[in-house]
């Protein structure tokens, strides 16, 4: 390897390192999803619980592990993927062939409803 060569690659490795650097300071990273902003009000957990309570719980799933043929969903078992994502979509489409139905158009506040559920869900489950 020429001299040349062995320090360039020091150079251009220091080089990609402060641009991830500067990206970092300057936010780049994921946006937060919705359901982690509910999660820091205390008036949205208090709604994704009353839409929990009366439309969940009230029909299929409960509060406390119980009898009921629809799964326990504070156990962080999620069966359909447990990103917030991936349980907000299976709320507004629901799970074919499950008696899981979508709620897309069907709670007061449309998706951000949904996303309260979300936060709520995570919330009480506390997956850590």
């Amino acid at each position: 390897m020429s001299t040349n060569l062995r320090r360039m690659i020091p150079a251009r490795a220091s080089a990609i390192l402060a641009l991830v650097g500067i990206a970092a300071a300057l936010g780049c990273t994921a946006p937060e999803s919705p359901a982690a902003r509910h999660a820091k009000d205390p008036e949205s957990l208090k709604r994704g619980r009353s839409l929990f309570v009366g439309t969940c719980g009230a029909y299929c799933h409960g509060l406390r592990p119980d009898h009921r043929d629809a799964p326990f969903l504070f156990d962080c078992e999620w069966k359909h993927g447990g990103s917030d994502q991936e349980i907000f979509d299976v709320i507004r489409a629901g799970v074919p062939e499950t008696r899981m139905q979508g709620f897309a158009d069907r709670l007061p506040e449309g998706d951000e409803d949904i996303w309260r559920l979300v936060a709520f869900l995570k919330w009480k489950a506390d997956c850590g």
